[in-house]
């Protein structure tokens, strides 16, 4: 094995995050705590490993991953020998804090205990506790078997050796780590994302165009180019003074909102929360895990022609 990690939180991420380790190698132990989640979990990493068997992007059997991950309840006993722990329990402050004071106290003095938190300080969550230093933001993207970066976010008292070592345990995992190195709030990922998502409501709201258009302009141009060339690179293509100029001209216009749109709300109104729902901006009669397994199956595609 490469190593020894404990996920605690047994939920959408960590259940991949389970099957990630576990496909390269890593003595896993899945932690939550409630039962029903364990065997929940269970049968969502079955179906991840033979997914990612399916479309041929590794070569490990589905039998030998489960036999990597143990399953259990008890959190302090289980990460006790663990190198390296990611918790991604409910996105709550105080819920971290209290789980985090849990493994500063069970853990070895040298573990690595990382928190999946996709926007929440790291600094607020290590505030108080004498591991702080060993205590570092490790957001993956999700799913988190098929997208590569994973944010490494420093807080004001981790250490450069967690850092460090949080880096080689994403690289041996076949990930690569952008290293965030100001905790500010949403990091990288989210602060880009949440800034897409903001226009794009703001056009929509004020009738630019439709929400259909909208999200194939993102999706069938935006985003595809972008998975080929960042922002930077499309920058650096198009020419800085063109940018510059354009730039100028525009932001002046964008949307800058500090509340979230009013679409928000008229949609939950309606009760269109999502796909569980079977509506959200878009009407869905197919079962939610087959609207992700789509989804899925087109970024497998993906990685698969652009790792060639």
């Amino acid at each position: 094995m490469t190593g020894v990690v404990a996920v605690v939180g047994a939920g959408n991420m960590g259940h991949g995050l389970a099957a990630h380790f576990a496909l390269h190698d890593w003595n896993v132990t899945l932690i939550d705590h409630r039962q029903s989640n364990l065997d929940n979990a269970r049968e969502r990493i079955k179906k991840v490993t033979q997914f990612q068997d399916e479309m041929e992007l590794v070569s490990v059997l589905p039998k030998s991953v489960m036999n990597s991950i143990s399953f259990t309840l008890d959190c302090a006993e289980e990460v006790s020998d663990a190198e390296l722990v990611i918790e991604t329990v409910s996105e709550d402050l105080d819920t971290k804090r209290e789980m985090f004071a849990t493994l500063a106290d069970s853990t070895e003095d040298d573990a690595v205990l990382a928190t999946n938190t996709s926007g929440i300080p790291i600094t607020d969550i290590a505030a108080g506790n004498d591991a702080a230093n060993r205590i570092i933001g490790c957001h993956w993207w999700y799913p988190p078997y098929l997208l590569t970066p994973v944010e490494v976010i420093r807080g004001e008292e981790t250490s450069d050796e967690t850092v460090d070592r949080t880096v080689t345990y994403l690289e041996t995992v076949d990930r690569t780590p952008v290293v965030v190195k100001r905790d500010v709030p949403g990091f990288v990922w989210n602060r880009i994302q949440f800034a897409v998502i903001r226009e794009c409501m703001h056009l929509a709201e004020k009738g630019v165009a439709s929400i259909e258009d909208i999200n194939m302009a993102v999706r069938d141009g935006y985003a595809r180019r972008t998975s080929v060339v960042g922002p930077f690179e499309t920058t650096d293509i198009a020419g800085l003074d063109l940018f510059e100029t354009n730039a100028r001209n525009l932001y002046p216009y964008l949307c800058d909102d500090d509340e979230p749109s009013i679409l928000f709300e008229k949609y939950l109104q309606a009760n269109h929360g999502g796909i569980e729902d079977g509506a959200g901006f878009f009407e869905y009669d197919i079962p939610p895990e087959e609207v992700t397994h789509r989804r899925d199956k087109q970024l497998a595609a993906l990685k698969r022609v652009l790792d060639e």
